[in-house]
């Protein structure tokens, strides 16, 4: 019986108060639960390193970018503009459902002096992950932690505008310097916003193990170079010595990857073989 015709309004004040708070703990848990679906459902982005197809990128970048998008992938990381203006790349981006997922900026363009023109170029494009791909080789131990303590500073810099900064591998990080590795002496030295890119296949180059390389710094591989290792040259993800398995289940658990950059750099047919590594990422049901 309704409350109101017991004369009892505080029973109907409780009853509606108890039934309020059912109703909320509810409509929490249904919440909870829709996020959770969603969340073991939701799986990384793949985008592609577009050195992979750098000679089709040079003839015929709009063309690329359709034929990249057409495959599946969702986004690209750049590897040089071909001689486009960022205005010019985020409207063929756009209107190929594009996303800029990073771009290999080299090292001066982070330095203070050039860093403005960097951020406003990549807003423009829609990047937020300014990775530079390549520095020298040195054996002075304090030139690694110079350079780590100008990526700390820049880091700092460009966090207010939604944007990160990182560096990619190549063998020559995995040599020892004064006992420890570039990499680590890096790495070690530098603050969780500085993005660690490892590159799978340049990891393995310099003779290290890419998985025990990810599990010291879980958090920092923000993005990732997916390359196989070891199968020949045409050999896709799947092919090769990589355990792709634990690499994978890093990267989706501890090491909190934003993207997968898929990289091929050695067919002979370059757009066949992103097409098939595309294949073969659904054979791990990563896309």
């Amino acid at each position: 019986m309704n409350a109101y015709l017991t004369g009892n309004p505080d029973l109907n004040r409780r009853d509606f108060v108890k039934s309020a708070a059912l109703s909320v703990v509810g409509a929490a848990l249904a919440s909870d639960l829709a996020s959770s679906a969603l969340a073991a459902d939701k799986k990384i982005p793949v985008g592609l390193q577009l050195y992979s197809v750098r000679n089709q990128c040079k003839t015929n970048l709009p063309g690329t970018l359709a034929q990249v998008s057409k495959i599946g992938y969702k986004g690209v990381e750049f590897a040089g503009y071909y001689d486009r203006s960022a205005k010019e790349l985020r409207k063929m981006l756009d209107d190929n459902g594009l996303i800029a997922c990073g771009t290999h900026t080299p090292f001066e363009t982070i330095q203070p002096k050039n860093l403005d023109a960097t951020m406003e170029f990549n807003q423009t494009i829609g990047n937020k992950f300014l990775i530079v791909p390549w520095m020298n080789e040195t054996d002075a131990k304090k030139e690694w932690t110079d350079r780590a303590t100008l990526f700390n500073e820049t880091a700092e810099k460009v966090k207010p505008h939604g944007m990160s900064v990182g560096y990619h591998a190549h063998a020559h990080d995995f040599k020892t310097v004064g006992g420890v590795t570039a990499w680590d002496l890096f790495f070690g030295n530098t603050g969780r916003d500085v993005i660690m890119q490892l590159d799978t296949s340049n990891c393995m180059d310099g003779g290290q193990d890419p998985v025990l390389i990810l599990k010291k710094y879980p958090g920092r591989v923000r993005t990732i170079h997916i390359k196989s290792h070891g199968g020949g040259p045409e050999a896709v993800i799947g092919e090769d010595k990589i355990n792709w398995k634990a690499v994978f289940a890093f990267c989706e658990g501890p090491g909190k990857t934003d993207w997968y950059v898929l990289e091929h750099e050695t067919s002979k047919d370059p757009i066949d073989a992103i097409r098939r590594s595309y294949a073969a990422l659904q054979k791990f049901g990563k896309v």
